[in-house]
């Protein structure tokens, strides 16, 4: 009986992931083309500081935290979801530990050691892998694939794209794939930056002196709901863990009124009116900032962002400023840059692929990971649907070709 063959396409977890399904069966003979260096690279991006692998919370709540794309992704993350995540990665040696914010990550807070782990598995079950290998577009169902010796057509009885998304191109997600396959008529959403910062002009004094000073113990609200957490001011305008939590609905609502409203709560532990009764209190000759600092402890980043936000604050009565300091407007203008983000939006349609995640408009070619019209906030869940769908193509592979 001849083997089957298969190309994979992209060395990121979802195409890792698939090449060890494949692979494990010991039926088929899995080639992983890897564009960059080392296969891997956001994956090992993203450990430096602590690889968060995946979410301790209750399944129901985390398999609903892909919007738009969480029916489709449900049957991929029931067959491989948090706890296998976890499994698995113990089973590669990694133990796991769940921290303070529910997030999962490996002991060692690295991802080095769980990924030389998985390649030695990869290649103990017969995974070839090779890297430096670009794939530049199909041409008669075969992959054009640039090499340092040159061009090389790759035939294969089946291909799986796992090409990543557009976010940290220098790592190998650019995006170059999309005109190669739209022109085969692939339906590609454009992408756009997810779990992004966003800019807004500050003042020149502000921006000078608060720069790289975290916002902390604020609640936001935006069409994404109240969250709490914090973020950072940066030069260009915000970032941080509190940002990206609402980053899909800001920059949703920019894309259609080319301006978005992130309302911050700056004492979410405190009722307004409490604020108002001890802003009243105070001496109307004092200092704004000695009265925001006895009345509501109030001072640094905090206190200059009610006066960057509302310059004439000062002025306002106490009930009128305590409705403030627990609804403060910030105004955000755009999401930086793309190549910025940590993850991107956008990608090759959901209704372009099957429920085998093949491409319909190639059959014999599967995609899956990043490359997908779907987004996740951070906290795991990104890395958990690249590790499901990339499993569930390689299921759909194993069906096409044992059809």
């Amino acid at each position: 009986m001849t083997t089957k063959t298969v190309a994979i396409l992209g060395g990121g977890p979802a195409g890792l992931a698939a090449a060890e399904v494949l692979g494990a069966t010991g039926r088929f003979a899995v080639t992983v083309h890897e564009a960059m260096p080392t296969i891997g690279r956001k994956f090992l991006l993203a450990g430096k500081s602590g690889l968060n692998i995946t979410h301790s919370e209750d399944f129901s709540a985390f398999a609903g935290r892909f919007g738009a794309a969480s029916g489709f992704l449900r049957p991929a993350l029931d067959a491989f979801g948090p706890h296998a995540v976890r499994a698995w990665a113990q089973a590669l040696g990694s133990e796991t530990f769940v921290g303070t914010s529910g997030r999962v990550f490996p002991v060692v807070m690295k991802a080095s050691p769980l990924l030389r782990a998985w390649r030695a598995r990869l290649e103990a079950s017969g995974v070839t892998i090779l890297t430096r290998h670009r794939f530049t577009g199909f041409r008669d169902h075969q992959a054009i694939v640039e090499t340092p010796a040159g061009l090389i057509h790759v035939r294969a009885d089946a291909f799986l794209l796992a090409f990543g998304g557009a976010s940290w191109p220098r790592l190998g997600s650019d995006a170059a794939w999309v005109h190669a396959i739209a022109r085969h008529g692939v339906g590609v959403v454009p992408f756009r930056p997810a779990n992004c910062g966003f800019e807004r002009r500050w003042s020149d004094g502000f921006r000078d002196r608060f720069a790289g000073e975290p916002v902390k113990s604020v609640s936001a609200t935006s069409d994404a709901g109240e969250i709490q957490g914090e973020f950072v001011i940066t030069r260009h305008g915000v970032e941080g863990s509190l940002v990206y939590a609402h980053a899909a609905s800001l920059r949703d609502r920019i894309d259609a009124a080319q301006e978005a409203v992130l309302t911050l709560d700056l004492l979410p532990n405190r009722a307004a009116g409490r604020i108002a009764r001890d802003m009243a209190r105070q001496d109307r000759k004092a200092s704004f900032s000695n009265r925001l600092r006895k009345g509501t402890g109030l001072q640094g980043v905090k206190a200059a962002l009610v006066r960057e936000c509302v310059p004439d604050a000062a002025t306002l009565p106490p009930d009128t400023l305590a409705a403030l300091l627990k609804a403060l407007p910030l105004s955000l203008e755009r999401p930086r840059p793309i190549a910025e983000a940590i993850s991107s939006a956008g990608g090759i349609t959901l209704d372009s692929i099957d429920e085998r995640y093949m491409l319909k408009a190639l059959p014999g070619t599967f995609a899956a990971g990043e490359m997908l019209d779907w987004e996740a906030p951070t906290g795991g869940y990104l890395l958990t649907a690249c590790l499901a769908t990339g499993r569930a193509a390689a299921r759909g592979i194993e069906a096409w070709l044992g059809r």
